[in-house]
Order: structure tokens, then C-alpha cells, then sequence
């Protein structure tokens, strides 16, 4: 070959070359996540890390197709509009929020960025979306349907307390979000026709006093709502309880792993693992509202049987027996 012929080839080919090189090129999606709890010391040891983990069972790769930015509020709910707006600064392409609070201080940052929540109670009464198969606007994700599985609990507590006849209800006044759960087990207790003792608590030391009274207000039960500040008290709402010997009742069974009697529901972690296939459809251009809120059906019940007997409770043979997990 002349020198100039292969000149003029190698030149052809390194003009290709840029051209080949963006063809290969991934785009690098910025997600922003956006949570209520405090900061777990490990992201993947946590159900915050079912998130990387249903992206990975997708087929991304963290640091190739995508990065996350993790903002918690440390159950400071005060915090969220701010690291809201931090995640909007970094240029988020998607944001996922859990839990609603979390969910409504996004949505009132931006109306443009899509974002996807991991766990909303009646997000249609809670105004995040218009409906459950057309939510409209830039928000959609997954719900979980109170008033299903309030009753259960309740009836779950019937079958293990032979004498229940009083539960109390524990929710967090400074969690906005969770108004409209309060509202509808609030409503479920009172239609079976159990008294009913609401509690409100913000801090430990207040959640140490509920407990501690409730003896006197001759409650036989407690059922704790799902909330960030809580999740992160767990186990010293566990060691309270048995230290008063109350039975307890939750709708996550890290509850229940922390020292919790009982729960019936679903796994955050199952919610926010999920949350990969809506930002998933969301790279591949889909609107968030073109995708249905869904509503997982699949409750676990988990009883800690070494708590029962702390406590002095005879868990039902047959309720051992269809539990999806025992303690022991």
C-alpha cells in the first residue's frame, strides 16, 4: 500500500472511531433517593438496598448505567423540602421517596422530574395522584391498601388474646403523611367494635411514657403505624413493650425480627425493590403518568415466639402453624 493511500485510511478510521466510541456510549442515569428514616451505616444491608438490588435483576449496573443520591431525613420530617431540593439541584433524572411525607415534599418541588414511591397508604385520598390506574402529573408507585390489612391484624390479636377487647393505636403527630392511615385504622378498630386508646408519640422518651400507661388504660394490645421515625426505634419500642408486657402488633416484620409479638404485612424492602421496574420503565421513556399505581397482595405473618413468652402469651397452635415465619 502507497504511504499515502494508508494515510488517508488510517485518517478514515480515526474519524470512525469518536462515532463508534458514542454508539457504545451508555447514558448514565442520576437517580434521587429520597427517605424519611435515618441513614442506615450499610445501604445494601438495609431495605433501602432492595432498591439496587431490583435494578441489578434488570440488568443495571451501578456506576456503568446509573448512581443514586441518598438523602435521609433521619425522621426529622422538617428536613425533607430541603433535601428535596438538593437532589432537584444535583439534576436527578428520577426520584424515588418513601414514605408519603417524603413523597409530598418532592411533589411540591417539582411538577417535571418523575418520581416513584415506595410505600403511600391511599395515595389517591392522600392527593398524590389523581387514581390508581391513571395517576396523572409526574408521580406514581406502589401503595399499600390499609384498610385490608388493619382488620386482619385486629383479628390476628382476637386469635391470640383471649380477652381482647381494647387495643391502642400508636402514630406520629409530626408525620403529616401518615393522616390518612391514622383515619382509616382508626375506623377499622371502631367497626369491630373494640375500644380504641389512640397514642401519638415524637420522641422515645414520649413513646417510653405511652407504653408505660397504657396498663391503666386497660389496653390489651398496641399497634404501632408504619412510620420512618419508628422503623428507626424499633427495637427500643420491642424492649419497652416486653418490659411492660404489652402485646404488639406491626405491619413490617423487622419489627417482629427486632423483638416485636406480631406482624401482617408487607416488607418495605419488598416495596422498594419494586421501585426498579417503575425507574426502568421511566429510562425507557415511559410517563409516570401512563404507569399504574400498583398494590402488592402479598402479606407475610411473623410472630416471635421468644417474645411471647417474655410477655406471658400462648401463641394458637394453628396460627403457628400458617405463619409464613416463627422466631423462636
Amino acid at each position: 500500500m502507497k504511504r499515502r493511500a494508508f494515510i488517508t485510511l488510517l485518517g478514515g478510521a480515526a474519524a470512525a472511531w469518536p462515532l463508534a466510541a458514542r454508539a457504545q456510549q451508555r447514558k448514565l442515569w442520576h437517580v434521587g433517593f429520597l427517605s424519611g428514616r435515618a441513614r442506615p451505616q450499610s445501604i445494601e444491608g438495609d431495605a433501602h438496598g432492595a432498591f439496587l438490588q431490583g435494578m441489578r435483576a434488570l440488568g443495571y449496573e451501578e456506576g456503568r448505567d446509573f448512581v443514586v443520591e441518598w438523602r435521609f431525613a433521619g425522621g426529622d420530617f422538617q428536613r425533607l423540602p430541603a433535601l428535596a431540593a438538593e437532589l432537584i439541584a444535583l439534576k436527578a433524572d428520577v426520584l424515588v421517596t418513601s414514605p408519603a411525607i417524603a413523597t409530598r415534599a418532592a411533589q411540591q418541588a417539582t411538577s417535571t422530574i418523575p418520581i416513584v414511591f415506595a410505600y403511600v397508604s391511599d395515595p389517591v385520598a392522600s392527593g398524590l395522584v389523581k387514581s390508581l390506574a391513571q395517576p396523572g402529573g409526574n408521580v406514581t408507585g406502589l401503595a399499600v391498601q390499609q384498610t385490608d390489612v388493619a382488620p386482619k391484624q385486629l383479628q390476628l390479636l382476637k386469635q391470640t388474646l383471649p380477652r381482647f377487647a381494647r387495643v391502642a393505636v400508636l402514630s406520629n403527630p409530626s408525620n403529616a403523611g401518615s393522616a390518612v392511615l391514622v383515619r382509616s385504622v382508626h375506623a377499622a378498630v371502631e367497626h369491630t367494635g373494640l375500644g380504641l386508646v389512640p397514642l401519638t408519640a415524637t420522641t422515645l422518651p414520649e413513646i417510653r411514657t405511652a407504653i408505660a400507661d397504657l396498663k391503666t388504660q386497660n389496653a390489651d394490645a398496641l399497634m404501632s403505624l408504619p412510620d420512618p421515625f419508628f422503623a428507626s426505634q424499633r427495637r427500643q419500642i420491642a424492649e419497652i413493650a416486653i418490659e411492660h408486657r404489652m402485646p404488639t402488633m406491626f405491619g413490617d416484620p423487622d419489627y417482629v425480627e427486632a423483638g416485636g409479638l406480631m406482624s401482617y404485612g408487607d416488607r418495605l424492602a419488598s416495596f422498594i425493590r419494586q421501585t426498579a421496574y417503575y425507574v426502568d420503565q421511566i429510562f425507557k421513556g415511559t410517563k409516570p403518568a401512563d404507569l399504574p399505581v400498583q398494590q402488592p397482595i402479598k402479606f407475610e405473618l411473623v410472630i416471635n415466639l421468644k417474645t411471647a413468652k417474655a410477655i406471658g402469651v400462648e401463641i394458637p397452635a394453628i396460627l403457628q402453624a400458617v405463619a409464613d415465619q416463627v422466631i423462636e
